[in-house]
């Protein structure tokens, strides 16, 4: 039976055109500090087409199929400290490539595979000095021309191909995603519950704490890595975009926001959820989520085939500025319709991040979001914030199989023309959402989103 992997690498290898060579390396090792490396990730690219997790490896593969594979050869002695290597022997019967040598003959054989080709494609901007070692390759290949051998006359950025593989997911890549976001879920569920629980106990409660439940959960139903780090932000932190897990304390009557997920065998999961540390929403905190959550559902209601990527965005800015409106932190003496408010962009200080974004094998995924090959046809329009004439290009079509984050919020920070019942509060809710013929399926949603729900699940 043809592999997963073996099917992308023939793919790919149609993709290429005649001549056409292409050069995959996965990631580097990375040390951290004296003789302690950072724990090894593969490159996206790479795994995608090989299921190879080892590092200091490249793939070839040529436009008639044919592949190749460079990796570590097998070294008893390096294997007792390292762990156990394929090594290039197996590599055939075992990953389905074409054939195998030892990275060892790297800068030996990879320029006789680059012989009398035409087109040599490798991920522009993604490997540092990978550029410098294509120009050496192609420096021993020219080596010879006089010798009756033709170098590669043209260069491409092999992520314009891969890019557009990976953005639809085949039914494999859905079904690890769904068993990253319901691992995801349950640890965001675990840390809530825990909120509560200490705060209930009388126990000192720190950010800190709650991290520990959302990595304990992770690692304990098989996940190997958070996806990303992990954004545990008690009270005013929660205005914070980027913040990160610390010591600050967790207080009652204050809420909480977890932004976090897991990676599962290469794919990652991103959900964020807001609650109140003790279990229950003040009246303006619930009414603040009340805002953010009806634009999440609405949000997902524009969410389908044939929609566009910005059409989620425009959804929920619409929402959240007629609640901002609503709740008095936008005027209507300043601001007289909604309307006026997203043309001015008068809800950039409260909401200035975008709603989606691509996930996959990685966090902020690959794919581009305009349509390709469509061009702009409007007028470019100066910005309203800051001046700059921008010429948007027609977003990205939906189709099923793409897998986008669905992600509103608000940040309320300390100004006099704002009420102080909102001060230092921040809101996000997100969950992943797979595109279907019919709309959208929410694959996060094992943890609760309603007011009502998590009040319920955080007094258990």
């Amino acid at each position: 039976m043809t592999s997963i992997y073996s099917q992308r690498r023939a793919a790919l290898a149609a993709q290429l055109g005649h001549g056409g060579v292409a050069i995959i390396p996965t990631a580097p090792e990375r040390a951290r500090n004296r003789d302690s490396d950072f724990p090894y990730r593969h490159d996206s690219y790479f795994y995608y087409l090989t299921g190879f997790t080892e590092p200091n490896a490249y793939l070839v593969i040529a436009a008639n199929g044919h592949s190749t594979l460079f990796c570590q050869p097998k070294d008893l002695e390096r294997e007792i400290w390292d762990g156990i290597r394929l090594g290039p022997e197996a590599a055939p019967a075992v990953l389905g490539v074409t054939q195998a040598h030892s990275v060892g003959e790297l800068n030996k054989e990879l320029p006789k595979l680059l012989e009398n080709q035409t087109t040599v494609w490798f991920p522009f901007a993604t490997h540092e000095a990978l550029t410098a070692q294509v120009d050496g390759w192609l420096t021993q290949v020219r080596a010879r021309v006089r010798m009756g051998v033709s170098c590669p006359s043209s260069q491409q950025d092999l992520c314009t191909l891969l890019d557009e593989m990976r953005l639809v997911k085949d039914a494999h890549e859905q079904d690890t995603m769904r068993r990253a976001a319901r691992i995801s879920a349950h640890a965001h569920v675990r840390a809530m519950q825990t909120s509560a629980r200490m705060l209930r106990a009388g126990q000192d409660v720190r950010e800190y704490h709650l991290e520990a439940e959302l990595l304990h959960e992770f690692r304990l139903h098989g996940s190997q890595f958070p996806a990303y780090t992990s954004i545990v932000a008690a009270g005013a932190n929660a205005c914070v975009l980027h913040y990160r897990a610390d010591v600050a304390p967790v207080r009652d009557g204050e809420l909480v926001l977890i932004d976090a997920g897991c990676e599962l065998d290469g794919y990652a999961s991103d959900i964020t959820r807001t609650f109140p540390a003790n279990g229950k929403f003040s009246s303006p905190q619930k009414d603040l989520y009340q805002v953010v959550l009806a634009a999440q559902h609405a949000s997902a209601a524009a969410t389908k085939t044939g929609a566009r990527f910005n059409d989620p965005h425009e959804a929920a800015l619409r929402v959240l500025s007629q609640g901002l409106l609503d709740l008095g932190l936008l005027t209507q003496a300043k601001h007289s319709s909604v309307d006026d408010v997203l043309e001015k962009k008068a809800y950039f200080p409260f909401y200035m991040h975008r709603t989606s974004h691509w996930l996959g094998m990685d966090v902020h995924d690959c794919g581009s979001y305009v349509e390709p090959g469509v061009a702009n046809t409007a007028p470019a329009k100066a910005d309203p914030l800051t001046g700059v004439m921008v010429q948007a290009r027609p977003s990205r079509v939906l189709h099923p199989g793409m897998v986008l984050t669905l992600e509103p919020g608000l940040y309320v920070r300390p100004s006099e023309d704002v009420p102080e019942a909102f001060w230092h509060i921040g809101i996000r809710i997100e969950d992943d959402a797979i595109v279907t013929a019919t709309g959208c399926e929410l694959i996060t949603r094992d943890v609760p989103v309603e007011v009502a729900d998590i009040e319920s699940l955080m007094a258990k």
